[in-house]
């Protein structure tokens, strides 16, 4: 099995993004599946086009896209994606949309095609706190969400993909009072124990 894991550059005036620094961290095999890792703009469409760029070029089975949630204090691992890029701020490219669609033509929404709580489950296994969420927001990691779903189901059929968030690191919380994070080293644990989950549960999980 061939994964591809993406991370996001920093945005919003912060000068790290915890979801690439984790995927860095991750080895090149997790499971037996060769881990292929990819730092994702965290811009409107060109996020996609890269990651498209991606499967054409490595033809990976599943796609798991890892992103910064500031605010939550759990891994948060997503179970949907809907159709609407609602931006609160602007991307890095200074794309700030409301209420538009994601693809025009697309769907209200698409369930990830992961075992989302087999992935949870292992990641609580390890004594890291997880959950499922039902919201991957309406800024980027949801264009994602959604977006790479979007493109599985029109134009490379027979890929699985889905979406994790992660916490602040501590040294972006220092600075934001009573904000939750996370050790870098738990987030890398925890993804890896997913992906463990993914290769495992295979198709089983759906």
């Amino acid at each position: 099995m061939k994964i591809l894991v993406t991370g996001f550059d920093p945005f919003d005036g912060e000068m790290v993004n915890p979801s690439i620094e984790t995927v860095k961290r991750l080895p090149d095999r997790i499971a037996g599946a060769e881990i292929i890792k990819l730092e994702v703009p965290t811009i409107r469409y060109k996020s996609l086009k890269v990651i498209e760029e991606a499967i054409i070029r490595h033809d990976p089975d599943v796609i798991l896209s890892v992103g910064q949630a500031g605010g939550r204090s759990d891994i948060s691992v997503e179970r949907i994606g809907i159709n609407v890029d609602d931006f609160r701020m602007a991307d890095n490219e200074g794309n700030k949309v409301t209420d538009e669609p994601v693809f025009p033509k697309g769907p209200d929404a698409y369930f990830v095609n992961l075992p989302v709580k087999s992935m949870v489950s292992r990641i609580l296994e390890r004594n890291i706190p997880a959950s499922v969420s039902n919201t991957a927001g309406t800024f980027v990691c949801n264009h994602v969400t959604y977006g790479v779903r979007h493109l599985i189901a029109t134009k490379y059929p027979g890929k699985r993909s889905g979406f994790i968030h992660i916490p602040y690191l501590p040294k972006q919380a220092a600075g934001k009072k009573g904000m939750p994070s996370m050790a870098l080293d738990l987030m890398v644990e925890a993804v890896m124990a997913a992906i463990e989950a993914i290769v495992e549960m295979g198709e089983r999980g759906l």
